[in-house]
């Protein structure tokens, strides 16, 4: 572990002008590459005390040994020399975006003397138009197959084509009108190209000009009499419209734009980016990374954006960019993506509408694509099997940690304090053995003690119910053990403490380990509340948020499991899993508290609208008595709502006095107290 100072630049070295820069290792490879608007200010940041710095940045300066910059006139600049150097040099701490899976793409190889039209999937080729990504390889072949019909486009390989050219013959598409056979010399190669041309037009939205062409032309046969050749032109529309229609309409003013939207937790994000052309949706495709570095939602947005546009033609790059969140440099980002378009790009949130509404969509592809990529990596049984044992090396087990409990405290500035437990058994979760706790001794924002009662609660049934069956295996594989105490080879019966299997219930099996939602305080109160009730064949760990350290009783400092460990990864999902179970129980206690209120029956009254009325008035009660001019005093409010408020009100019966449950004391007309 190299000390950061001992290659900390000078004072008065580093220039105060933009750049990028090179984080270098002991055996001189590259493996950071940031840039910067002043390299001064930002490689200042790196060269603070370990203990301020984010783990990650801290792992990253302690592994380098050497650091180098580059000056450059612009933030422009600075941004594409980045993308250069991350793509040159693969720096294991930058943030790398992997595709969720392989895409397909329509490409059109403009750069042979006759261009194909052709399925292509992985890295894209210079030269090579695309278009996509694509669902499925069979959906390209169906736009392509209608496509054919108005531009007879070669879609044969090189030896097909070649082995027509020395026949003399084309191949079953140029009989059939679906290819122009350029093979046989029907048509130059100018011409050809011309015809690629006018499909990549198409399918890059340029539409609506094609098809009135089209139509006009049509127009003009049928007035010459040529029936025939308009009815060719009418077909021909036709097969070009409804390879338009397999992309349903999402934005109804032709827009062409990409959105871009995340999903992410505390190790890793996905990305979803959907392309609309013509206000179709015309592909889509996703990405996940793990989180090496320290990076905010405007971080990887900046990533994403240098991977998608980085390496694609100007035309790739649409008019509108939609993100969820902007980049730290905004402006130099924006000017970077008008350079590579040739034209102004407008890079923005959206606020309301179409878009706003698409971006929500996309947003829970985003959260889906995530989903299922931890499902794909919790499913597989090596993987488990490799996670409890790091986790049992890590935290010195006897054995791997079979079943693992997890316990989390939620609460509401201290009221309707909740607990959560959470049960996986073989690395997947076991939700029929969830269990949710109500913490009625004391109110306030103390886990530390929370924690304390919970464990304790929780072990005083397992001993409870150990007493009335007895000594009891732990079972393997949902198998009946046959070491407990069954007398003459019978199950006991279901209701002394079993099941109807015999197996014990509730808390009756023990876990091999406890895990606690925090760090070192919740882990010493969960170890004494076990040894003061004489468990010691159970271990305890904490898993603290904001730096995924792992805490063990009695330890001044933490187990730090590699970022790319499998262990790490399953702790993290138990820890998330009890979480968000204790959430959603202390919400639905919440909500139970909450009285509704009969403003909430006023269609069209939002809760900004119901705020302010209950903030001029004071209370519900004082709203009933104002006169509908007091009400239109509001500002926001109409003559027609508070019309329609008085009416509410006035069929709505006086509610009971509200209690406060934490105080006792009765609120006015349920209003809050705070």
């Amino acid at each position: 572990m190299a000390d950061p100072s001992s290659y900390r630049p000078k004072p008065g070295q580093i220039p105060d002008s933009p750049g990028v820069y090179k984080f270098r290792d002991e055996h001189r490879r590259v493996i950071y590459v940031g840039k910067a608007k002043s390299l001064r200010q930002r490689l200042a940041n790196y060269f603070q005390p370990l203990a301020s710095l984010h783990p990650r940045t801290a792992t990253m300066v302690t592994t380098a040994a050497s650091l180098e910059w580059t000056v450059v006139s612009t933030e422009v600049e600075a941004l594409q020399l980045e993308y250069s150097w991350i793509k040159e040099f693969d720096p294991r701490f930058n943030v790398k975006y992997r595709d969720d899976k392989s895409y397909p793409y329509l490409a059109v190889t403009l750069d042979e003397e006759y261009p194909r039209v052709q399925v292509m999937r992985g890295h894209k080729k210079k030269g090579v138009r695309y278009f996509g990504p694509y669902a499925h390889a069979w959906a390209i072949r169906e736009t392509v197959d209608l496509m054919l019909r108005v531009f007879p486009v070669r879609t044969c390989s090189a030896g097909v084509f070649r082995n027509a050219a020395s026949a003399g013959r084309p191949c079953l598409l140029g009989y059939i009108g679906k290819c122009s056979a350029p093979c046989v010399g029907r048509v130059t190669p100018e011409e050809h190209r011309e015809l690629a041309e006018e499909f990549c037009d198409f399918m890059a939205g340029r539409t609506g000009t094609y098809i009135r062409r089209l139509e006009k032309q049509m127009t003009a046969a049928a007035e010459e009499m040529e029936y025939e050749r308009a009815a060719r032109l009418r077909d021909d529309i036709e097969a070009l419209r409804r390879a338009m229609e397999k992309n349903a309409v999402v934005l109804a003013d032709a827009t062409d734009a990409d959105l871009i939207a995340l999903a992410e937790d505390e190790l890793e994000a996905a990305v979803q980016i959907f392309h609309v052309r013509g206000g179709r949706v015309r592909g889509q495709r996703g990405w996940v990374t793990d989180k090496v570095e320290a990076v905010d939602t405007a971080g990887l947005v900046e990533h994403a954006l240098q991977q998608l546009y980085g390496e694609e033609s100007g035309d790739a790059v649409p008019k509108e960019v939609l993100v969820p969140a902007l980049p730290e440099d905004a402006e130099s980002v924006g000017a970077w993506l008008s350079g590579r378009r040739g034209s102004q790009v407008s890079l923005r949130v959206p606020q309301r509408g179409d878009k706003k509404d698409l971006m929500a969509t996309v947003a829970r592809n985003a959260q889906q694509a995530l989903v299922l990529h931890k499902t794909k990596r919790a499913s597989d049984l090596t993987t488990r099997s490799r996670a409890l044992e790091e986790i049992a090396e890590a935290l010195d087990l006897d054995s791997a940690p079979l079943r693992i409990e997890c316990f989390d405290i939620s609460h509401l500035q201290g009221e309707d304090v909740v607990a959560s437990m959470v049960v996986f058994e073989d690395g997947l979760p076991r939700k029929s053995e969830y269990r949710r706790f109500q913490i009625k001794g004391f109110e306030g924002q103390d886990d530390v003690r929370s924690m304390h009662e919970v464990i304790g609660r929780r072990f005083k049934r397992y001993l409870a119910e150990k007493e009335k069956t007895g000594e009891w295996a732990v079972p393997v594989d949902g198998e009946v053990p046959v070491d407990g105490p069954v007398v003459s080879g019978e199950v006991p019966a279901p209701g002394e403490g079993r099941d109807e299997d015999g197996r014990p219930k509730r808390f009756a099996y023990p876990p091999q380990l406890v895990v606690v939602d925090g760090g070192r305080p919740q882990v010493a109160a969960a170890r004494r509340a076990l040894d003061e009730l004489g468990i010691d064949d159970v271990a305890v760990c904490g898993l603290a948020k904001r730096l995924e350290e792992v805490w063990l009783p009695g330890d001044d400092d933490p187990v730090v499991l590699p970022r790319s460990s499998e262990g790490l990864y399953l702790l993290q999902r138990v820890r998330d899993t009890a979480h968000d179970f204790a959430i959603r129980y202390q919400r639905s206690k919440r909500s139970k508290r909450v009285r509704s209120s009969p403003l909430d029956d006023v269609r069209g009254l939002g809760e900004t609208r119901k705020q302010a009325l209950i903030k001029h008035f004071g209370s519900v009660k004082r709203l009933r008595q104002a006169t509908i001019e007091q009400i239109c005093e509001v500002p926001g409010m109409g003559r027609k709502t508070a019309e329609a408020v008085a009416a509410a009100l006035a069929t709505a019966a006086p509610a009971a006095p509200a209690v406060n449950t934490a105080t006792g004391e009765i609120m006015e007309d349920g209003g809050s107290t705070g």
